[in-house]
């Protein structure tokens, strides 16, 4: 069966083995990160809508599902937000009723959870991955590029009402770009918000492929230590560093079928990551960690043109 909501099972640095599940057209988001891997969105948006019909998802999960592969979750994720569909209930509803042996992880930029109804809809989640990059409005509008009238304040008040209201892991992600959300007044605000919403890990991030904006640098490795030590000195939670800014020495090597796929493609003719997915009937988010993976050993060329970041393979 062809997948069209699935991609994976990937080796996620913060989950393991997943199993992603795209619920929304693709670049459907509230924000336009400058740092998006998927580049920028094109459907600024925050009404909620089914977008596909239900019983089209639940036959893909059951049809993946059918022999109980190993998992270590099944991610809600994908090239948009999540919480934007409506279904999202009646999904995770149905995975813990049939297939109860499988943890369900959800990742979300959190703008939809001063919602009372998405909130209620989400709690059966076993750990929730939201994200907070800013607690100013200036960096935020500067970095997520919100939808116009999306407040940060709001943001915020609504991972201080998840915590409350829910009693499973809070894994906080903040994305660092150098300069801009790590300004001492930035992280100043930033490490009072996440006081407040009381998380119970914070993940410091930072670019480790081309972004949506070429301007967008890696933090270092020195300065996430720095940030870390800071953010230490007031908040109780552990904090980690999950930018991978060196090429992995452990751990499963993408597959290997695949690679050689992106390989031949990208010795003949530069690609975006998009066209990659079109050409080889790929998900987005593989091709995307695959990149990832591959800019990280160093064999990637990249340049950035009119229609997106264009990868080549090096002779």
């Amino acid at each position: 069966m062809k997948y069209k909501h699935l991609f994976g099972p990937i080796l996620s640095r913060r989950l393991g083995l997943s199993l992603g599940l795209d619920l929304v057209p693709y670049k459907y988001c509230p924000l336009n990160c400058v740092y998006c891997e998927v580049q920028n969105t094109t459907n600024l948006q925050t009404t909620r809508e089914a977008f596909f019909p239900v019983q089209e998802i639940l036959a893909e999960l059951d049809s993946f599902l059918q022999d109980r592969p190993h998992l270590d979750y099944i991610t809600f994720s994908g090239a948009g937000e999540p919480t934007l569909n409506s279904s999202i209930s009646e999904i995770i509803s149905y995975i813990k009723k049939h297939y109860p042996e499988y943890k369900l992880a959800l990742l979300t930029n959190a703008v939809l959870l001063n919602d009372e109804e998405v909130l209620a809809e989400i709690l059966p989640c076993d750990v929730i991955l939201p994200s907070l990059d800013a607690a100013s409005q200036e960096v935020y509008e500067k970095v997520n590029r919100p939808q116009a009238g999306l407040l940060v304040s709001d943001q915020i008040a609504g991972l201080v009402k998840l915590r409350k209201r829910y009693a499973g892991p809070i894994w906080l992600e903040v994305f660092i770009v150098p300069d801009i959300t790590d300004t001492p007044e930035e992280l100043k605000l930033l490490r009072a918000a996440i006081k407040d919403i009381a998380p119970d890990l914070v993940q410091l991030n930072s670019l480790d492929r081309p972004g949506a904006e070429e301007w967008v640098k890696a933090a270092s490795t020195q300065r996430l230590k720095e940030i870390k030590i800071y953010m230490a000195q007031e908040l109780t939670m552990p904090i980690e560093i999950i930018a991978k800014i060196v090429a992995p020495t452990e751990g499963k090597a993408p597959d290997e079928e695949i690679v050689n796929l992106i390989s031949g493609t990208l010795t003949r003719r530069e690609s975006t990551a998009e066209d990659l997915a079109f050409m080889l009937d790929i998900h987005i988010n593989e091709i995307s960690n695959i990149l990832r993976e591959l800019n990280a050993e160093g064999v990637l060329l990249t340049a950035r043109k009119p229609r997106g970041v264009c990868y080549s393979w090096k002779s």
